[in-house]
């Protein structure tokens, strides 16, 4: 730690730091005991949701959530990210008013505490950023001592182009101190959200005293929100510097000191090249990192039938250690990111596919570039949605391509995470955009849960089926030791249509077969031993590995046999 601080802050400075932090983390330790270093498998996969994404009428909404957990996707996930529950003041929870607070209508921290016993609970830390209507903010305004330096205050004159810029919004926001000093300060997100200023060592040392104030409420991953912008430089991009990576370090060291048992995630919405960068050197930054590329390379095979981009890609994925792992998903609560086909898609191959998600309701969100001009930054939909053939309300394969790209998620090596609206194949929230005037509201409707439970008893209604359909998904996944985040995994480049995988473990070979085309297919697979039989995991029939028949946008997990005690759906997703 000494180490890291002196190459952030200088000898002196550095010196005071480490002082500072070993105070924080010794007060820590008399009061929380460390657990077990942090281990996934096969049996990990994570529900990510708004604690009031699913509502009841005088309940408490975490309350509502638990429940509804306990009811129905229990042995479906081991694990929970619950969207920031803190008070804000903007973008829908990401411009925190109060770190150490949950929202009264939410519920309380031992209502969050009962999911981290239950569940692995991912809390997120905004390490970017603070709202301008935060105490934190006020006091800096005021001049009180401890917040002087909170924020990070720019010559408006200063040259900013070098900035790389999310969103196209002014970089620099006008407000005026208790004393009358006008001061322009860096806001990357928005007006609303002041970024915080690590040059200072009271910032620094409030934000570890957050971080482990969550891992002391039940957190058992840390989600590193907008970690890439965290530390600016006028002259630089200000994203993926190096002081950013030494404060993932920092954090990163401190955890595995203090609580070994709580994993670092990074979320950084950015080409793959750059995402990657952050596991460090696989045990120094960060054990699971987004994998972006994913969710829009995967709608581009599926609106193409073309698999073949998509599994170069897959052949390419890796990671520097066994204990560094991809967060595999397709939707989040945000939109899908746009900038991570960089280098991967062509201009004029992302420009058809944003034409094919407009023509489904999709809103295009911008970015500003270094040139000045704007580009796509993400695409404003429900993943169910997007699948969509255009101009074809009937599309009578729409549920089966949404599940065929759901099941290719699970198959990848990492953890795999489900957006509570892909599990329930959600529609394009429009009336949400109406009324908030926000693009990403289109994905974060909220539900009544009594309405919802109707819905999936219905075995005809179409959140029923697809739900069913992912249950059965994700129980059978988590009985194939094959699929264990670490297990070997290759490419087998067979049919330009089928992303077909190689998984194996010392106890199971196991072949996960996607088709992403609406044709009906016959595979061959490599195995030399001639009439070798293989059992589908999914739909319980045998196939020949000469001859693996698939339906359009049909799925098999095929083995040798099946694994004691392991039991197939009633019918095929």
């Amino acid at each position: 730690m000494r180490s890291i601080l002196h190459r952030l802050y200088g000898p002196s400075k550095g010196a005071t730091a480490t002082a500072r932090i070993m105070t924080v983390l010794e007060s820590f330790m008399q009061e929380n005991s460390p657990g077990r270093a942090v281990a996934f498998s096969e049996k990990d996969a994570v529900l990510i949701t708004y604690g009031d994404t699913l509502w009841r009428e005088g309940e408490r909404s975490l309350h509502t959530l638990y429940r509804f957990m306990e009811e129905y996707v229990r042995g479906m996930f081991s694990g929970v990210h619950i969207l920031p529950f803190f008070p804000y003041s903007s973008d829908d929870g990401f411009s925190v008013t109060d770190f150490y607070a949950v929202r009264p209508e939410l519920g309380t921290w031992a209502d969050v505490r009962k999911f981290g016993e239950s569940y692995r609970l991912m809390v997120d830390l905004v390490v970017n950023h603070v709202s301008a209507q935060s105490v934190w903010f006020k006091n800096y305004l005021a001049g009180q001592e401890g917040f002087a330096s909170l924020a990070i205050a720019v010559d408006p004159l200063a040259d900013t182009s070098s900035v790389v810029r999310p969103r196209s919004l002014p970089l620099l926001t006008c407000f005026e101190k208790h004393s009358g000093e006008a001061v322009h300060l860096w806001t990357t997100f928005s007006a609303d959200q002041i970024d915080l200023n690590y040059q200072s060592l009271d910032v620094l040392e409030n934000m570890v005293r957050v971080l482990l104030f969550y891992v002391s409420q039940g957190a058992s991953m840390i989600r590193l929100d907008a970690i890439a912008y965290l530390w600016k430089e006028i002259g630089t991009p200000s994203i993926h510097l190096p002081q950013t990576h030494q404060m993932v370090r920092l954090f990163r060291w401190i955890l595995d000191r203090v609580a070994p048992h709580v994993a670092l995630i990074t979320e950084t919405n950015v080409p793959h090249d750059e995402n990657i960068r952050y596991f460090g050197n696989g045990q120094d930054e960060a054990q699971l990192v987004y994998n972006f590329t994913l969710g829009p390379l995967l709608l581009f095979a599926l609106a193409s039938g073309n698999a073949r981009t998509l599994s170069e890609w897959v052949q390419n994925l890796s990671t520097p250690t066994a204990e560094a792992m991809f967060f595999n998903f397709t939707a989040s609560h945000d939109g899908i990111g746009v900038r991570p086909l960089e280098g991967i898609l062509a201009s004029a191959e992302i420009e058809r596919l944003s034409d094919r998600l407009r023509r489904n309701g999709a809103y295009v969100s911008k970015r500003r570039q270094m040139d000045g001009t704007d580009a796509a930054y993400e695409f404003n939909i429900t993943y169910f949605d997007a699948l969509r053939e255009p101009d074809d309300p009937e599309d009578p394969l729409h549920i089966a391509r949404f599940l065929a790209s759901q099941a290719l998620t699970l198959t990848l090596p990492g953890i795999p995470a489900v957006y509570i609206h892909s599990l329930f194949g959600s529609r394009n929230w429009s009336a949400g955009v109406e009324l908030t005037k926000r693009a990403r509201s289109i994905n974060r409707e909220k539900i009544s849960a009594d309405i919802m439970a109707m819905a999936l008893k219905d075995p005809r209604s179409e959140r029923s089926r697809i739900f069913r359909s992912y249950r059965d998904l994700l129980r059978i996944r988590a009985q194939q030791p094959a699929f264990h985040p670490s297990a070997d995994a290759r490419v087998l480049f067979l049919d330009d249509r089928v992303l077909a995988l190689q998984r194996e473990s010392r106890d199971q070979t196991l072949f996960a077969l996607t088709n992403l085309s609406a044709n009906r297919l016959t595979i061959a697979l490599p195995i030399k031993r001639a009439g070798s039989r293989l059992y589908d995991c999914l739909g319980g029939g045998r196939f020949s590995a000469a001859a693996v028949t698939m339906p359009p946008y049909g799925v098999r997990w095929l083995v040798s046999r099946p694994m004691p005690g392991s039991k197939a759906p009633s019918s095929d997703p």
